[in-house]
């Protein structure tokens, strides 16, 4: 069940609000003058109740993972996609002689 705060408290306390919707998945319905107004929630919580991705990007997510490159840095991810580029373009030279 979220906390029901008012604005004022949220605008005063909003760091430790924040804290405690992403550390603890705790959300927050801040109200201005007795009406609801909006939710405060950690973006994990977002995700994983309001917006799962799609079943086709949790297979791909699955794949990778069982297949250890869900951990590739940004570097190696580079190199990869800059070696299938020079192949891709080496193949379209020797498919236009």
């Amino acid at each position: 069940m979220p906390n029901v705060i008012s604005a004022l408290t949220a605008r005063t306390q909003f760091g430790q609000i924040m804290e405690r919707a992403t550390k603890n998945n705790e959300r927050f319905v801040v109200d201005k003058r007795g009406e609801p107004a909006v939710i405060i929630m950690s973006v994990e919580d977002f995700v994983k109740t309001i917006a799962p991705p799609p079943e086709v990007l949790q297979a791909i997510r699955a794949d990778a993972k069982r297949k250890g490159v869900n951990k590739l840095t940004m570097r190696q991810i580079d190199a990869e996609i800059a070696a299938y580029r020079r192949e891709q373009r080496r193949a379209s030279k020797q498919a236009a002689r």
